[in-house]
């Protein structure tokens, strides 16, 4: 192989180096046959000739530096160069000539003299004058302050710092359509604001250097145009690479800026959120003294109803409907209390949105009256075919198909084809009324949506009226505007848009009483979005809670027995609250119950969840004994930056953030550890606290509950003689020895429970056992429960010091055991109805079958007395003890074995219950009878007899 340098080598080195290859693939060339071709290394004597020309080539384009680009263009002078393409596709000289000016260009140039602004860069100005841009409603404070800042001599470049969604990119839009308008101070007038599209600028970006040299050619554009050129920069921190991204490859155009924002040659006008702009911005102080920063706060609600009415023309122009003024109210104000974790307007607005997306859809559908019609015409269309088909067959045939109609299937039944034919014209007489009915509302259906796009296109010709006038208003005097030709329009535009509103109001008046479609946004709908987006219901949405706080008393005491000063205390704390009457900056309300365990407290946290919110769910529950240790306290708000877990978040303040309206149950307070109460302070002072990651979260939603046993000795040895202020301080005064008095200060009520006595219990009791017989009825089986049921179970369950919690024991030891084995056994099926009543002796229950007729009798007679649904068996049983004495049984222990021969009989009677109707046991029912229409059934002597009443007519069987 020869060692002497010839052109083909050095176009491989080219092509190593990417030049040659980059080139050539530009301009569609494929090189591999050339290639093989070069890899032969074929001795040419012409290298020096290829270095001469491609310096020739470099003087030509006044070029400092000889390049490859210059060496791999010389190579196309010689014949039979490696620069040539393979097969089909040859590069010719001029190509590859454009290709490496094109190459050589700077990064930002366009091509073909395009000016970089236009390529990275949308003008909104120009959009404004094209009416693209939505309407600006208020805000006029801060496009004041962004005027002053722009028209400063250096470092006018303002910044708007607010939360996403309040507003800030609009504010922009209405600069630029005062300006457009010439409502903006003279040095504004005539300027052009125009949006740098940092995408496009970023896009293709490969080499390091070249966004920067991007930004670059865009400083230098605006500062050498001769107009004036405002450049806004949304999300403007993205330019600046945070702490994180340091040292990666990321994009950093702050050093391109610098210096342009400092002399004021490039008026910037940039859109951040406050912890982004802390984040990026604010770590460079040479780059964050360079801006001027205009805090946009969120609008409040009366402000954002104001915006909304500026929107409306617009989303009825869109969608094609109308939105009422109530529905408007109804976004403002549902989305500000319902929707946490966005704002104001932007929050709204969308909620609005959605609402008449939906409305315009449901309008699309066919009215509910024809839908129906059509089915009716479906389904007697169907019916008058099988008919017709059935009359031309052999009446002996009565075979048919199984989904024939009911008048087919008589047709068959009859036999005869003369009587399909008469059904099948009552059929068709049926159907041409169904059908002319249909014909009639169809065509006002399609009147209907004629009207309804007529009126649709006078909107529209309003809209666009309203704006030509509004342009022409504020351009005629200006000395920028063409002027004549626009004023000279002006009164007959005017006059057009006369005529159009008069019109819009003509066809609305008209389309007044149609109903079949609705083409209104109502309340009710904006309330069908908030209820998707929340999950709350719609009725706790629209209906008025007056009434229902109102009754809140009654309504907890449903669930919670006893305890009235509690109940009344919590009451009447969230009736101020929501009577806007208490701190709107603190939670709804605080509250600490103390008292013995099982009176209650957990219950009454649960059922003022359920009242507020709708569901029990809705209850943030912590136990606080699993906060003893002083490190726990991270588990709250979440672990500090640094450490294991951090991006977790905090088991309190997530779960608040997901369910912001909610109950904060802090379970057994008294036991956490004393620098946990250190986060509450803020919590129940402010209503809010910060987590790790810096984000507020909000507890203004919220009510706290905080409950513990301190002070259970003294309740215990309250004497009842002593009043009750005594007691609550005897409490008090343990509290406050065991929190730290700025603890005890931020709590609204400290409400002290009272032991449940024993006639409270036996309501539990009822309460507990009227869960159970629902449970029951889901297997279609009734079940009674006698006073003296409740008496056992009451006295089961009574603990002085344990509370209700025995309760739940004592009925599933009791009651729930025997009913589970004797529904395994069989005694009780679908359609029966079980009395459970205490044996005799009252050592344990017994269950028997009652008659479901006279039982459902006797139960609406105890619903009607007033009596809870769960005692009914007094009414049910008449005396219990009496009837089970009459029966001469006596209580099967759970678990043994018992045989029931069931004995039909035949009675006159009305098949009462023996000792229902009288309310006493009788004497015939002692000696084993039937009374008063009554089938007993009588176990076998080695079970004891046992009293099963029965309705009448029952089949005999043996049941085991």
């Amino acid at each position: 192989m020869s060692k002497a340098v010839d052109k083909e080598s050095l176009y491989l080195a080219l092509s190593a180096a990417g030049v040659a290859l980059s080139a050539c693939s530009l301009a569609s060339v494929y090189l591999k046959p050339r290639r093989r071709y070069a890899e032969e290394v074929r001795h040419w004597p012409d290298v020096e000739y290829v270095l001469s020309r491609a310096q020739a080539i470099q003087q030509e384009q006044s070029s400092s530096v000889l390049t490859v680009q210059h060496l791999n263009s010389a190579l196309e002078n010689v014949q039979g160069g490696g620069g040539g393409g393979g097969g089909g596709d040859q590069l010719t000289k001029a190509e590859l000539e454009a290709t490496m000016k094109q190459m050589l260009m700077p990064p930002g140039a366009g091509m073909d003299g395009e000016s970089v602004l236009d390529k990275f860069t949308n003008d909104l100005t120009a959009a404004a004058r094209r009416g693209e841009l939505d309407p600006l409603v208020g805000r006029d404070g801060e496009l004041r302050r962004l005027s002053h800042i722009l028209l400063r001599r250096t470092k006018n470049n303002p910044v708007l710092v607010g939360e996403p969604g309040v507003g800030k990119t609009a504010i922009v839009e209405g600069l630029a359509q005062r300006i457009v308008a010439g409502d903006v101070p003279p040095g504004l007038l005539g300027a052009a604001l125009l949006e740098l599209d940092l995408a496009a600028l970023a896009a293709g970006c490969m080499m390091p250097g070249e966004f920067e040299e991007r930004l670059k050619a865009v400083c230098v554009e605006v500062a050498e145009s001769p107009r004036k050129i405002i450049l806004f920069i949304d999300d403007i921190h993205n330019l600046v690479p945070n702490a994180a991204q340091q040292g990666a490859s990321m994009l950093d155009g702050s050093a391109i800026l610098k210096p342009a924002l400092a002399r004021g040659s490039l008026r910037c006008l940039g859109c951040s959120s406050p912890d982004k702009f802390k984040k990026t911005i604010e770590k460079d102080p040479g780059l964050e003294r360079r801006f001027q920063q205009v805090a946009v706060d969120a609008p409040s609600v009366e402000q954002a109803t104001s915006i909304l009415r500026g929107l409306r023309p617009r989303y009825e122009r869109h969608h094609g409907i109308t939105i009422s003024e109530a529905a408007l109210l109804a976004a403002a104000q549902l989305s500000a209390r319902y929707i946490s974790g966005r704002h104001l307007p932007d929050k709204a607005i969308d909620c609005l949105d959605e609402a008449a997306a939906q409305v315009k859809m449901e309008a699309g559908s066919a009215p509910e009256a024809l839908d129906a019609l059509n089915r009716k015409v479906t389904t007697l269309q169907t019916e008058l075919g099988q008919l017709a088909s059935r009359a031309g067959e052999d009446s002996s045939d009565g075979s048919g198909s199984s989904g024939s109609s009911f008048l087919a299937n008589l047709a068959r039944a009859r036999g005869s084809g003369h009587y399909c034919c008469k059904c099948a014209q009552a059929v068709r007489v049926q159907l041409a009324e169904l059908q002319e009915q249909q014909a009639v509302l169809a065509a006002e259906v399609a009147a209907e949506k004629e009207a309804e796009q007529d009126l649709q296109d006078l909107r529209n010709n309003v809209l666009r009226l309203r704006f030509e006038v509004d342009y022409a208003s504020r351009s005629d005097g200006r000395p920028d505007a063409p002027g004549d030709d626009v004023a000279a329009s002006l009164a007959e535009k005017q006059e057009q848009l006369a005529e159009a509103q008069a019109a819009v109001q003509a066809a609305e008046s008209a389309s007044s009483g149609r109903h079949l479609r609705s083409q209104v946004v109502t309340e009710h709908d904006i309330t069908r979005v908030i209820s998707k987006w929340t999950g709350i219901p719609i009725s706790k949405l629209v209906s008025s809670e007056r009434e229902r706080l109102l009754g809140l008393s009654a309504e907890l005491h449903k669930r919670i027995i006893g305890q009235e000063d509690a109940v009344n205390a919590v009451a009447t704390a969230v009736q101020r609250s929501r009577a806007d009457l208490s701190d709107p900056n603190g939670p709804i309300a605080s509250f600490m119950f103390l008292g013995p365990t099982g009176v209650g407290k957990t219950e009454l946290a649960k059922a003022l969840a359920a009242f507020l919110f709708n569901t029990e769910d809705a209850m943030v529950r912590l136990d606080m004994s699993e906060y003893m240790e002083k490190h726990s306290v991270s588990r709250l708000i979440g672990t500090p930056p640094g450490y294991v877990g951090y991006e977790e978040g905090g088991l309190l303040s997530d779960a608040v953030k997901r369910r912001p309206y909610s109950i904060v149950l802090l379970d057994e307070v008294e036991k956490a550890h004393a620098d946990v109460f250190n986060v509450l302070l803020q919590i129940l002072d402010d209503g809010r606290v910060t987590d790790n990651q810096g984000h507020t979260v909000s507890f203004k939603n919220c009510v706290i509950i905080m409950t513990s046993n301190l002070g259970s000795a003294q309740i215990f040895e309250h004497l009842p003689s002593d009043s009750r202020e005594d007691l609550k301080a005897r409490v008090m005064a343990e509290v406050k020895a065991h929190f730290r008095p700025e603890f005890v200060n931020r709590v609204d009520e400290f409400i002290v429970f009272e032991p449940l006595v024993r006639s409270q219990i036996r309501d539990i009791v009822g309460l507990r056992a009227t869960a159970l017989v629902e449970r029951v009825a889901a297997q279609h089986i009734r079940m009674l429960l006698a006073d003296s049921a409740l008496d056992f179970l009451a006295a089961k369950g009574f603990d002085p010091v344990f509370g209700a919690r025995p309760v739940k024991r004592a009925l599933q030891r009791e009651l729930q055991t025997l009913l589970a084995q004797a529904l395994l056994r069989g005694e009780f099926v679908e359609g029966d109805t079980i009395l459970v009543e205490a044996a005799p002796d009252g050592s344990c229950l017994m269950l028997r079958k009652g008659s479901s007729s006279s039982t459902r009798q006797q139960l609406q007679q105890t619903l009607a007395g007033g009596k809870p649904p769960a005692a009914a068996a007094a009414a049910a049983n008449g005396d219990a003890n009496g009837d089970a004495a009459a029966g001469g049984g006596a209580p099967v222990p759970p678990g043994k074995k018992k045989v029931i021969r069931v004995v039909k009989k035949k009675s006159s009677g009305g098949g009462q219950l023996n000792g229902a109707a009288n309310g006493s046991a009788n004497g015939s029912a002692a000696n084993g009878k039937a009374a008063n229409g009554q089938s007993m059934s009588r176990s076998s002597s080695s079970g004891g007899l046992h009293s099963v009443p029965l309705p009448l007519g029952a089949v005999d069987s043996d049941a085991e």
